[in-house]
């Protein structure tokens, strides 16, 4: 597989809590050199990004992260705030204690709000396949390609684990047709990026990829 290919579909991450101004544009910078899908950081960090990067790079920022169990009218603010700061995706978080309640209208609804929220703008819904049987992934599937988003995703990288392989597979399998696969979180070498890519997944979300290309330590999320 072309390692273009790979850094197409790539998010090239920054999301540790002690994340300075100086590894954000350093990831900022390494994301244009490699022609990345996006680079994924901070909130507080999406306006000067967006105004480092300008349109060099699309900017991804989280939303409910990392636990999901905001209300969901701070989570519309959230991303009403990272949209007016320049956001061009944003990656929400659901509220895990609801699916396990399974009060499935109340994700649906939530997800929808946060959706009409982003219009055009691209919205991926983090379910943290960790913490979920089979059945409340395949759950999901039905509740995000019910509710209009645009992506599901494995993984915040802050719970007990990452994507699988087995995940990557199950999604791809339930999802509707209009909806794309990430793959977050634990992806450490080329021929885990290049297995998610065939098992389904349309983007990475990975700090490690990049770091392997420059040769450094791939170490991390």
């Amino acid at each position: 597989m072309d390692m273009k290919l790979i850094f197409d579909k790539v998010d090239h991450t920054l999301l540790t809590q002690t994340a300075t101004w100086e590894e954000i544009t350093q990831i900022c910078d390494d994301a244009i050199v490699y022609k990345v899908a996006s680079v994924c950081i901070p909130p507080s960090y999406v306006k000067p990004v967006k105004e480092y990067v300008k349109e060099q790079i699309a900017v991804c920022t989280v939303i409910g992260f990392p636990n999901g169990y905001n209300s969901t009218a701070v989570k519309v603010y959230e991303a009403e705030d990272a949209i007016a700061n320049g956001a061009d995706e944003l990656d929400m978080v659901i509220n895990i204690g609801w699916l396990r309640d399974k009060k499935y209208d109340l994700i649906l609804q939530e997800i929808r709000q946060l959706k009409e929220v982003c219009g055009k703008r691209v919205l991926k819904v983090i379910i943290e396949t960790c913490l979920l049987s089979d059945e409340e992934k395949v759950k999901m599937c039905e509740i995000v390609t019910k509710s209009g988003a645009d992506f599901i995703k494995t993984s915040t990288g802050f719970s007990k684990s990452g994507a699988t392989f087995e995940d990557i597979a199950l999604f791809a399998t339930n999802v509707g047709k209009d909806v794309r696969i990430k793959a977050a979180g634990g992806i450490t070498s080329f021929e885990d990026a290049k297995r998610f890519i065939e098992l389904g997944a349309s983007r990475l979300g990975t700090s490690r990829i990049i770091k392997l290309a420059k040769n450094q330590e791939g170490a991390g999320y």
